[in-house]
């Protein structure tokens, strides 16, 4: 070893030696000598503190041996630069061969402490952070804002201020305020006003296109008690008395709204939120919320019409299963045969028409979120020893496979029929129905609780004018009548007729004769038969649309299904089919 040194330092003079020593030992960077076949030969401060390990201890050992992270090859060059971790520290190792004319080298290696400068950059990102979130604040404000430094040099517009004043941004950037003031539409400017009196000052002016403002301007004060910076705000006085008159008009249109629609809770749903008033709905939902965190299975009993498959999403959306799917079927809608390959899917070529490539079933689309059974009640008895059968053993089989599929599913069941009663006229399974029974909710209709008609009514109206670009209102006296109405559709039938409403009527603020079944009344005459007499005079081809639309929602309502309806109304049901879709009633 000793042989090495004096080899290495031979080739060397004895002032450049000592320059030498002196870079080496005071070097801000740690620095390693080792000789060809990476032994350490020498170890300055900096090494020693970077890597806190003494000069004594590691002289003779190998490079690897201290630096365990740094890569070294069979042909024993070091990679250029590696970035290793000791102890805390990010450090940079750099490292080139210093070959002697003797034929002898030595391996430099230049440590750096990055650790100050990632610390650095961080505080550097972190306060560029802040600043874009300052400026995304200022840019999201109402109202104008406009910053000057303590001479009225416009340092900062946002785009609510060119809105206000009608001055372009590119006009004030960079400018004093000196250069704006005119006779006419800028006489004096707050910014210079605030600098002159070293206080808060609001201006009345009148902007270029005649509008009415209010610029307030603020003093931001320096260490030294001068003023370093003015923050004007602006705001549009014209805008402030268009608002106070729709206040004004709220006032008076809540003498004519129901007082309870301030007691109305909103519960998120799936699109928008499920408007919740009557006790017996904040009970509902309050257990519907209880529910939501236990995977037992819930039966929702009601009406058609009165919400179901919205308290089933309110549970899925307030559940753990939240961020998976919530997939949703009408058993009622589907025939026996292709609701099974819906539900539990099918391998290829399982029956004739089954597509080459299989079909993933509906309870494998849901799995890890819940699967929603609508009209449950319509189920083959055939299909409720499947459905039993993947209840209870968490599996199922797709149509034509003998490999189960392993279940991770809620299941939510929904039905307007009385499964009690289907049960003891073995129409349904009894062991179904208490495997689906474990909680059960029940909805009343919407007659039984009128309570909530008004806010809901208030509520679609809400979503329908702002659907169609409209600012529709209802008046008191609709909203009395609404109240009468017996809603046999239910939430489903009140909201179509307001929909209704809203697009068919002419006026600003709805009338009683915009109401569907006062708009064309119907009365029977002297031979017995129907006649409809239109409260107003419109195009025919609307008028028989309104009433076909009226005659099938009804029909669609009593008899659910299409070959019942053109039974009805006696027409073809390849007919009815077409209009239902039409109507949007499929």
């Amino acid at each position: 070893m000793v042989n090495e040194v004096k080899k290495f330092t031979d080739i060397h003079s004895k002032e450049s030696l000592e320059i030498f020593k002196g870079i080496f030992k005071y070097s801000p960077n740690g620095i390693v000598v080792a000789d060809s076949n990476f032994n350490i030969i020498l170890f300055n401060n900096m090494a020693e503190k970077l890597t806190e390990k003494k000069n004594e201890s590691v002289i003779g050992s190998r490079v690897q041996e201290v630096f365990p992270q740094l890569c070294l090859y069979e042909n024993k060059n070091i990679k250029d630069s590696d970035m290793i971790n000791i102890n805390g520290k990010k450090l940079l190792v750099k490292n080139f061969t210093i070959n002697g004319e003797n034929g002898t080298s030595a391996i430099i290696l230049i440590i750096q402490d990055l650790s100050e400068v990632f610390k650095l950059t961080m505080e550097l990102e972190k306060s560029q952070h802040i600043v874009e979130e300052l400026e995304d604040i200022l840019e999201g404000s109402f109202d104008g804002v406009l910053v000057t430094d303590g001479d009225g040099k416009v340092l900062m517009v946002n785009k609510s201020y060119e809105r206000i004043t009608d001055i372009k941004k590119e006009e004030l950037l960079g400018k004093n305020m000196k250069e704006l003031i005119n006779p006419v539409w800028m006489k004096n400017s707050v910014a210079l006003l605030v600098a002159e009196e070293k206080k808060p000052i609001s201006l009345h002016h009148t902007t270029r296109h005649g509008k009415s403002i209010i610029v307030t301007g603020t003093p931001v004060y320096d260490k030294k008690g001068e003023i370093k910076k003015v923050v004007i705000n602006a705001r549009d006085i014209s805008e402030i008395y268009e608002l106070r008159e729709e206040l004004q008009k709220a006032r008076e249109m809540e003498k004519l709204y129901f007082k309870n629609l301030s007691d109305a809770h909103y519960k998120k749903g799936d699109k928008g939120s499920i408007v919740v008033v009557s006790e017996v709905m904040q009970e509902i939902f309050i257990l519907a919320h209880k529910v939501s965190n236990f995977d037992a299975t819930v039966l929702i009993t009601g009406e058609s019409g009165v919400g179901k498959e919205e308290v089933a999403k309110f549970i899925h959306n307030n559940s753990l299963r939240r961020n998976n799917p919530f997939v949703a079927i009408n058993c009622g809608s589907i025939p026996e045969q292709l609701l099974e390959s819906e539900l539990f899917g099918y391998e290829k070529g399982a029956f004739t028409g089954a597509s080459k490539e299989g079909k993933t079933g509906l309870f494998e689309a849901a799995q890890g979120g819940t699967l929603f059974l609508d009209e449950i009640g319509e189920m083959s008895l055939n299909l409720q020893v499947k459905l039993l059968r993947a209840l209870e053993g968490r599996e199922i089989n797709r149509i034509g496979s003998v490999k189960p599929v392993k279940l991770d599913v809620r299941i939510i069941t929904a039905t307007n029929k009385h499964l009690e009663q289907k049960v003891k006229e073995k129409e349904f399974r009894e062991d179904l129905f208490y495997r689906l029974n474990v909680i059960q909710i029940k909805i009343p209709p919407l007659r039984e609780r009128t309570e909530d008609i008004a806010p809901m009514a208030l509520h679609f109206l809400q979503q329908f004018n702002l659907q169609y670009g409209l600012s529709k209102k209802l008046t008191y006296d609709v909203i009395k009548e609404l109240e009468t109405n017996e809603w046999t559709g239910n939430i489903r039938q009140l909201k179509n007729m307001i929909e209704n409403m809203v697009i068919v009527s002419n006026n600003e603020y709805l009338q009683v004769n915009d109401l569907p079944w006062n708009r064309n009344k119907q009365v029977v005459n002297n031979d017995g038969k129907r006649e409809i007499h239109p409260v107003e005079i419109m195009p025919l081809q609307q008028a028989v649309e309104q009433v076909e639309r009226e005659i099938l929602k009804k029909a669609k309502e009593k008899y659910k299904s299409s070959r019942r309806i053109a039974k009805a109304i006696q027409v073809d049901q390849s007919t009815v089919v077409r209009k239902l879709k039409k109507y949007g009633f499929t």
